[in-house]
């Protein structure tokens, strides 16, 4: 995975669109996965929910979200049991959603200014 070193302003994050395939994180215009805080863009992520691996959360254990939204896809798929139990052992809140429903909670629960980092599959 890469951090992204960006011009975007930090703290200052916002998902503009999203089409499967594509997801525009302020001006700056992504063909792949990302995990996305209010402040960072990290990409090189999981491509489809088929090959989420406890690994792939490794660094989202690290930035201790109050929430995780996993966003999946064009359609929701659920999570499989032992990626889940490992995010509940590290007390985070998970929800599991569409990419395009993930991308819309994102953006309010970031005006909130709520501790939330979203995994994109794209």
């Amino acid at each position: 995975m890469r951090r992204q070193d960006t011009d975007l302003k930090r703290s200052h994050l916002q998902i503009r669109a999203y089409t499967p395939g594509r997801l525009l994180i302020n001006d700056q215009e992504y063909h792949e996965s990302v995990i996305l805080t209010g402040e960072e863009i990290i990409t090189g992520w999981a491509q489809t929910i088929q090959v989420l691996s406890p690994s792939h959360f490794e660094v989202i254990l690290t930035l201790k979200p109050d929430v995780l939204l996993l966003g999946t896809g064009a359609k929701h798929h659920f999570l499989q049991q032992d990626v889940y139990a490992e995010l509940l052992k590290a007390r985070i809140g998970v929800e599991v959603m569409s990419t395009l429903a993930a991308c819309r909670t994102f953006n309010a629960l970031i005006l909130d200014g709520r501790h939330v980092v979203a995994g994109l599959i794209i």
